[in-house]
């Protein structure tokens, strides 16, 4: 046979293996926060993957940075802690390549205090810590509002508004943004801490410990994400799909009771 020929023999048979191969991957990486992110996949995704005959790792996180940059760089097949407007904001700051496949339940945001037994007990000058990151730092300002705490200036985009946006703070409130991870470190010495639910649960907390708790909006819910080129990929259309299962939305009802949910899992 003549060389060439052979050779374009030889390519068109690793062509038609590629599909093939993508298709096979069975061995999935997926990173979530520490808390409860990372045990709703343990209980209620891994199981009904390995009984399609994946081998999962989870890959636990304790900040909101590197899981996406671990999935844009490849060491994670998929991520889920964050919520929509938290991804696309960080996916265009960091030019990222990033893209959600599939909705999720969320912790509330709750507003915790050991000195304090309801919101209704708050002083003037009370310190209150606060996520740091933008899209949340933003939520938690909202949370405020809703309970006459501040107002923010009128005619602002709520998801993202910043400390400069505040337009009353009638008790002179401190307000302390720091990493969301260290938020339930601060109970000892601030009089409140608002705390995204993940990290109040993973550092021994209670969701019906909060004084209050966040009604969470669905652009609060978060989002498995995966690299934009897998989106189609059959293994990360199975990964969507246990979400959406009866089986799934039995463990949260089991499990992660006063969950935030999207629709399809009411």
């Amino acid at each position: 046979m003549h060389p060439v020929r052979r050779s374009l023999i030889a390519l068109a048979l690793v062509a038609t293996a590629l599909p093939a191969l993508a298709q096979s991957k069975k061995e999935l990486v997926i990173g979530a926060t520490a808390g409860s992110n990372i045990e709703v996949l343990r209980l209620g995704i891994q199981p009904q993957l390995e009984k399609k005959g994946y081998k999962l790792k989870l890959v636990e996180f304790n900040d909101y940075v590197q899981p996406n940059h671990a999935l844009a760089q490849g060491s994670l097949d998929a991520n889920f802690f964050q919520h929509i407007i938290y991804l696309n904001k960080f996916k265009a700051d960091q030019k990222l390549d990033l893209v959600d496949i599939v909705q999720g339940p969320i912790a509330p945001l709750g507003i915790y205090s050991k000195k304090r037994k309801s919101i209704a007990e708050i002083k003037a000058g009370d310190r209150i810590t606060l996520p740091n990151d933008p899209s949340n730092l933003a939520r938690a300002l909202v949370l405020l509002e809703q309970h006459k705490l501040l107002t923010i200036k009128p005619g602002l985009d709520p998801l993202r508004v910043s400390e400069k946006d505040i337009a009353t703070n009638p008790l002179n409130l401190k307000l302390q943004p720091l990493e969301a991870a260290q938020l339930p470190r601060t109970l000892d010495d601030a009089d409140f801490a608002i705390i995204n639910g993940n990290f109040a649960i993973s550092s021994g907390l209670k969701l019906t410990e909060a004084v209050v708790l966040e009604k969470t909006p669905d652009h609060y819910l978060l989002v498995a994400a995966v690299q934009s080129k897998n989106k189609e990929q059959p293994w990360a259309r199975d990964l969507a799909e246990a979400f959406r299962t009866a089986e799934f939305k039995a463990v949260l009802k089991k499990n992660f009771p006063g969950y935030a949910r999207p629709s399809f899992l009411q």
